[in-house]
């Protein structure tokens, strides 16, 4: 009887001694997954969500829409080159000019190969609050759910979309100079897509934001068809924007500051042209950006060049009041903003009596009146020295209006990186 109550003890403290063991196990287990979830949480406290690409969205016109067979139950594959990268993403689409409903029935995002080809081993499904598929009511835009990706500074990217029904007036941006591939029916996983009918038009994408460290911060080119790129090649990506950005990742002092082109062509700052005018599309394309820390503002010869010649006494005032604005604006939210000259237009069709006077008294105001932060002469650095109120001959795309793509490069050197420190 004895004997057997020892063992009974003896095999009660063996179990209790493994019940111990088993414990003191798990605490360590969750002491190690609460300091390891602890670390990853103060690792995102230390990032902020930064846009690394974007574009500025206008009602399609009839000659840019997209091509047949058209995106409704169809798939389509844009591409889209980005400025600083990171390990998370998420993206921005947009039916803000629309007057029906858009929907998604299923978005991917992977690394770009060129002529329409992905990478399928990086290719990755977009969710929207954990679902598939979405539906943009008409004047709204979604942004995706976070997704981890790899993503390079200074890569291609496809964002590829598999449509339910759509608009039949679409948002989106025209002048992509890149081209985008459409394809009948539910292809958004294929990997070639070099036989789709081809566009050169970007459609409902609106941008893309990385998780960055704090110090990671974006600039905004605010303006027109000369930030828009014409005059650039289509899928060489050299707008003055894309060379600002190569010059950004290449110098060691300012590999986290990315470039958010918008731009729009035909674009005018106080009134409706070809698209929203900059005042009014102010607050969606600078100061809701994520993560913008400066503005470069290069807009106005639209509205010189439109003008009645005698009127131009006024539009130049107007746009003066109008820069004004602007820099109050962004002063209020922390953005630093920098004054673009206007590039010269002798020659081009807006060259007409008393729109010289506007331009020159414009670019004055912007080179001494010191309400900018900073200047940025492209004026100087485009003009030929021995006419100067024309574009130096080697970089003007001969409209005498628009640079070619030496001239963008010239502009983008132009730019003073410290700017940026």
């Amino acid at each position: 009887m004895y004997k057997n109550n020892l063992t009974k003890d003896n095999s009660s403290l063996r179990i209790s001694s493994a019940l111990r063991t088993y414990a003191a196990l798990l605490l360590t287990f969750i002491i190690i997954l609460y300091q390891e979830s602890s670390t990853a949480a103060v690792k995102d406290q230390h990032k902020v969500w930064v846009g690394t690409w974007g574009t500025a969205e206008q009602l399609v016109e009839p000659y840019n829409m997209p091509p047949q067979p058209g995106l409704s139950s169809n798939t389509l594959r844009q591409i889209v080159r980005v400025s600083i990268g990171g390990d998370s993403l998420r993206i921005r689409f947009s039916n803000e000019f629309s007057t029906s409903p858009v929907t998604m029935k299923s978005v991917h995002i992977a690394v770009s190969e060129g002529n329409g080809l992905i990478n399928t081993a990086a290719d990755k499904e977009i969710l929207f609050d954990g679902k598939p598929d979405v539906t943009m009511a008409p004047g709204t835009a979604v942004t995706s759910d976070p997704l981890g990706f790899d993503l390079m500074p200074e890569s291609d990217v496809a964002i590829t979309i598999y449509f339910g029904e759509t608009s039949p007036d679409v948002t989106g941006h025209p002048g992509s100079r890149t081209t985008s591939y459409l394809l009948k029916g539910n292809e958004v996983s294929k990997a070639d897509f070099s036989d789709a009918v081809k566009t050169d038009h970007w459609y409902v994408i609106e941008g893309i934001d990385v998780l960055a460290p704090k110090s990671s911060a974006a600039v905004v080119a605010l303006g027109n068809s000369i930030t828009d790129g014409r005059g650039s090649g289509t899928n060489k990506q050299d707008r003055w924007t894309d060379d600002l950005a190569k010059r950004l990742q290449e110098n060691s002092d300012t590999k986290h500051v990315a470039v958010l082109n918008m731009g729009i062509g035909g674009n005018c700052v106080l009134r409706k042209c070809l698209g929203p005018s900059a005042v009014s599309r102010f607050n969606r394309d600078v100061l809701n950006q994520n993560g913008v820390r400066w503005l470069i503002i290069l807009e106005g010869i639209n509205d010189i060049g439109g003008s009645r010649p005698e009127d131009s006494a006024k539009v130049a005032s107007e746009l003066i009041a109008a820069y004004q604005n602007m820099i109050d604006s962004a002063h209020a939210k922390g953005i630093r903003v920098y004054g673009a000259t206007m590039t010269p237009f002798g020659g081009s069709f807006y060259d007409k009596p008393g729109h010289e006077f506007a331009w020159k008294t414009v670019n004055d105001w912007i080179r001494n009146s010191g309400k900018f932060d900073a200047v940025i002469d492209f004026d100087a650095a485009m003009r030929d020295t021995k006419n100067p109120l024309h574009l130096s001959p080697g970089l003007d795309s001969g409209d005498h209006l628009h640079p070619n793509e030496k001239g963008y490069q010239v502009m983008a050197n132009a730019i003073d990186l410290t700017l940026f420190n």
